[in-house]
């Protein structure tokens, strides 16, 4: 999508491999095209996805496209979050028993996405993909993080979330437990 600086065949699979690795290695950095959360909303949504979002230049591109099928966060497949006090993880879709696929993806519009000790938010992860656990530091609250760790308590029904900076990204799917420190 030229019009958000996203090249529409390099740069979505310059993504979509950082996304598949990403989820693969819970918790580890990639780097993507910015600005990334532009380029994960670029390369996951079609016309037929639902997408919650509060930009408005990205829901301009969308809808240019034909890509822009809007829904409530509640009840969207992917939410955008670009003001986490806009959003509460915790009634975002988690997906059944029979189908925890149908859990939302949420993508996180953050300052900073990096591994080990910041001045950031720091979760671990463990489970699968993780060797051990991970530590993650997030520019989050520490409220947000608590409610998608509670989210992701109810394994295998969850959310996908994907945090997203200026060019890098990392990713929590839905099976991987989140400890707030």
């Amino acid at each position: 999508m030229r019009a958000l600086g996203i090249d529409p065949v390099h740069d979505t699979r310059r993504t979509f491999d950082g996304l598949l690795s990403a989820m693969s290695r819970p918790g580890s950095i990639h780097t993507v095209p910015a600005p990334a959360d532009h380029a994960i909303i670029t390369t996951l949504v079609d016309h037929e996805v639902t997408v919650a979002t509060s930009d408005e230049v990205l829901e301009k591109a969308l809808s240019e496209q034909g890509r822009f099928n809007p829904e409530s966060p509640d009840e969207a497949s992917v939410v955008h979050v670009s003001d986490h006090t806009t959003v509460d993880v915790r009634n975002c879709k988690r997906g059944s028993l029979v189908e925890p696929s149908d859990g939302a993806t949420i993508i996180y519009r953050v300052e900073a996405v990096a591994t080990g000790d910041a001045d950031e938010t720091m979760v671990t992860l463990s489970g699968p993909g993780v060797d051990g656990d991970r530590t993650l530091s997030v520019t989050l609250p520490e409220s947000e993080l608590s409610a998608l760790a509670a989210v992701q308590s109810e394994y295998p029904r969850g959310v996908d979330a994907v945090f997203a900076s200026e060019d890098r990204l990392a990713a929590i799917p839905r099976s991987v437990t989140v400890e707030v420190a």
